[in-house]
């Protein structure tokens, strides 16, 4: 019987995470945890307060819950990494570390995700292959390839169960953006319904790898449930979804709001980072050796995002999304 912890979990990832973990496995079953407090989630399971880079601590709460899993999601993302390098080194590797030592220890299977900033510009852009040259540029992407390399030491050396996802940029309307160089996409729908117009951080033709937040959640769970012995690489698959513009992005968007408005104000080290990237992933190993299959386009998506939005700002116009 699976009874997983979750690391981070009051990030992008965690919030959808948490939730669908527990309809799906039961809400005694999760045990959600982040260094910022809890208390919104506990009333729907069991939470706890708990820094990843307290060894002791983690190990102590693993035991206590008796974790079968390992979902690690703490992590400092790509912008907000190239303002605090050494923090992120630090908090990406160290907890990391950490998670992977205790899943030694106790048995526990573990899942970190990866990111397309584990690739850099030398890299094959599109697509980038499952294996191939990883060169990132920033703290973050190096962060993620050590990552990987670690969860397939821990594999190889200690037998844990480590497997991971690289994911494209991600885009959720349940949480708030956090620090990653794709946030655009998640800005963008925020300031269409309150201000009717954008002011973006990356050039109109800046084209990246995204994927809706319910594809990358199952994505997660069914790389989880997946047999051991039909995976070839376990850690670090490519998935993808779709792949878009700013541009692009806007005009999806003004199916919705005729009258929306964007313009451009390019950041300069965003604008690095983006460019440094691959534009798609070649997800062809996840769909052979686990099935993988995204369900979201780009119409669908911002259809999904207007309906959700609309009815956390503004519950009232709800019954309106999407026309």
């Amino acid at each position: 019987m699976k009874r997983i912890l979750i690391t981070g979990a009051a990030g992008q990832i965690g919030t959808e995470l948490a939730s669908r973990l527990r309809d799906r496995y039961g809400p005694g079953m999760i045990l959600p945890t982040d260094i910022r407090d809890p208390v919104s989630w506990a009333s729907l399971g069991p939470a706890e307060r708990l820094d990843c880079l307290d060894l002791d601590a983690l190990r102590t709460v693993v035991r206590r819950f008796g974790a079968t899993d390992i979902f690690h999601l703490a992590a400092i993302l790509s912008a907000a990494a190239e303002e605090s390098p050494l923090r992120a080194y630090q908090i990406n590797m160290d907890g990391l570390v950490n998670v992977l030592q205790v899943a030694a220890e106790t048995g526990c299977r573990v899942f970190t995700p990866s990111s397309i900033a584990a690739f850099g510009p030398e890299t094959p852009s599109d697509p980038a292959p499952q294996s191939t040259l990883q060169r990132p540029t920033t703290m973050y992407g190096v962060t993620k390839v050590a990552g990987e390399l670690l969860c397939d030491y821990y594999h190889a050396r200690f037998g844990v169960d480590a497997r991971g996802l690289r994911f494209p940029g991600l885009v959720s309307y349940t949480a708030p953006p956090g620090g990653g160089t794709t946030d655009y996409a998640v800005d963008i729908f925020h300031a269409a319904l309150e201000r009717g117009r954008y002011t973006c951080f990356l050039k109109p033709d800046t084209r990246m790898d995204m994927m809706y937040m319910p594809d990358a959640i199952r994505a997660i769970i069914e790389l989880m449930e997946a047999p051991a012995a039909s995976l070839v690489h376990r850690n670090a698959f490519n998935v993808t979804a779709m792949h878009f513009t700013p541009a692009e992005l806007a005009n999806a968007i003004r199916v919705h709001m005729p009258g929306f408005e964007i313009d451009y104000d390019p950041d300069p080290v965003r604008q690095a980072i983006a460019d440094s990237w691959p534009e798609r992933l070649d997800d062809s190993e996840a769909r052979e050796q686990w099935g993988w299959r995204h369900e979201y386009e780009l119409p669908d998506m911002v259809a999904d995002m207007f309906r959700g939005l609309r009815a956390i700002l503004a519950p009232e116009t709800a019954a309106t999304a999407g026309r």
